[in-house]
């Protein structure tokens, strides 16, 4: 089962693939030529050399996290989990090591409350919901919801709360590919 710092790994692997430069090769750049803020980050890696905004993205954590590789996303998925959610890291877990079967190019982008799922664009979310359920945020614009997939509105135009992985079915499955497909 692949796991947040897995998908972290790969993607780093895949840059330097890409770039001929390891991270801390680019961090070392981003440095030298007095990038400190995440987004002047982010923006300078983007239109001067053509990453895309979720390697850029990744780049710019490690510069702004002063060099560390790992850790960072780790301690964020570790802390969103801690305490009384902790019965649902596993189960999250398992919809992220789903996601990333998708294709080689699902980012994975944890922030404070969630892990983003990224294509060229969102695609949806997972964290933590309410009443101990795992929930997830698709961006699915145009779908009709149902019983178990819920309309919001906000980062993303539909949710599903799980209470657990029984409940991760084909339904599910389905519309977490469609979002992937879509972005």
């Amino acid at each position: 089962m692949a796991t947040v710092d897995d998908a972290i790994k790969s993607q780093l692997r895949n840059i330097e693939r890409a770039t001929g430069r390891s991270v801390e090769e680019w961090v070392a750049l981003v440095r030298a030529n007095g990038k400190e803020r995440h987004g002047e980050i982010v923006a300078w890696l983007k239109a001067e050399h053509g990453f895309s905004h979720g390697n850029a993205n990744r780049v710019a954590l490690t510069a702004t996290a002063g060099g560390r590789v790992e850790g960072g996303a780790d301690d964020l998925v570790e802390a969103m989990y801690a305490g009384p959610k902790s019965a649902l890291r596993a189960f999250h877990d398992q919809v992220i090591g789903l996601v990333s079967t998708f294709g080689g190019d699902v980012e994975l982008a944890p922030k404070k409350t969630y892990v983003s799922l990224r294509r060229s664009k969102q695609f949806g979310t997972v964290g933590p919901g309410p009443a101990g359920r795992l929930e997830i945020g698709l961006n699915l614009p145009g779908t009709e919801p149902g019983a178990r997939l819920e309309s919001v509105g906000g980062m993303w135009s539909h949710r599903v709360r799980l209470a657990g992985s029984d409940e991760l079915d084909a339904e599910v499955v389905g519309w977490l590919r469609r979002a992937y497909e879509r972005a």
